[in-house]
């Protein structure tokens, strides 16, 4: 019997999150909205690339959530994006309410789905949704830090002039302007980043990362970013459903790991079929545990503000 994923939102995310679902042949593909017509148009639309790029899973859409029933893994994708002038914080109070619908219901529909959350500010919805759904840890998680490192290996690909693929870098802490690029750990198949480029623009090439959301909102003027915003969410739903084992950036819930507890913040994980099967942990320097408790100070305050 074929996986099913359920997808949460139509827009630009959720419908190039649909697309490289069904691309990768991962399982039956629901898209959901609450718009009538949109998510059948682009499912539709969708399904009928099957031929052409090869893949057979069904892709349909739908504004019922009984359809989503039985799902393995759900994304939730729904609420506003950023504009140029708004920061991920200013979303906050608006789609804390959407995200609290759609993991109500996901959950009641898809009561053992592992449940990823894209929805922005990440942190604190992913925690909206944990909170809400009443799922164990383990099976609520926020996509940030596939994203941000993705971002972080491409610039540092762009300045060495090599293939993306063979830069090994990771991101933790927040989605936000307080994350933390590890550049101690960075490599280029092995070969340490600091080796190869000046601390000086190392340094450039972590403000880049920390603000390239908004250079797209920047450039995009009406939207945000989201062709690897989906491509980075289906990555962990794959782990999830390939049962891969995949060693991955990601919000989870912490207690007690890197010293934090009773918060969402990036961390490497390894995920399998039943969502965070570890949390990886690692000694920081004193520098990289001074920005994750800033980072945990920023979350903390985004957490409040949910009224959870």
């Amino acid at each position: 019997m074929r996986k099913k994923i359920t997808i949460i939102g139509a827009g630009n995310v959720g419908a190039t999150a649909a697309h490289w679902a069904a691309s990768r042949g991962l399982g039956d593909v629901l898209l959901l909205d609450v718009v009538e017509g949109i998510p059948q148009g682009k499912a539709l639309d969708l399904l009928q690339g099957g031929p052409v790029d090869g893949f057979s899973n069904i892709v349909m859409g739908s504004n019922d959530y009984k359809d989503s029933a039985d799902s393995d893994v759900v994304i939730i994708t729904a609420g506003l994006a950023r504009k140029p002038g708004m920061s991920r914080d200013d979303l906050l109070a608006k789609n804390v309410s959407i995200v609290k619908s759609c993991a109500e219901q996901a959950a009641k529909h898809s009561p053992d789905c592992v449940m990823i959350v894209v929805t922005n500010p990440i942190d604190a919805m992913v925690y909206t949704a944990f909170k809400v759904s009443g799922f164990p840890r383990e099976r609520v998680i926020g996509m940030a830090g596939v994203l941000d490192s993705a971002r972080y290996r491409t610039f540092l690909a762009m300045e060495l002039g090599i293939a993306p693929r063979d830069v090994n870098a990771m991101v933790m802490g927040i989605h936000g302007d307080n994350m933390l690029p590890l550049v101690r750990l960075a490599n280029a198949s092995g070969i340490p980043v600091t080796d190869l480029i000046s601390a000086e623009r190392l340094a450039e090439i972590v403000k880049r990362t920390q603000q390239g959301g908004i250079e797209i909102v920047n450039h995009l003027k009406t939207g945000s970013a989201f062709y690897t915003p989906g491509l980075s969410a289906v990555e962990m739903a794959e782990a999830v459903l390939l049962d891969s084992k995949r060693l991955l950036p990601c919000a989870a819930y912490l207690e007690g790991e890197f010293g934090f507890s009773g918060c969402f913040l990036g961390v490497p994980v390894v995920l399998g079929s039943g969502g965070v099967e570890r949390i990886v942990e690692f000694e920081l320097t004193d520098e990289e545990k001074e920005a994750m408790l800033v980072s945990e100070s920023a979350v903390r305050g985004q957490m409040a503000a949910t009224g959870l």
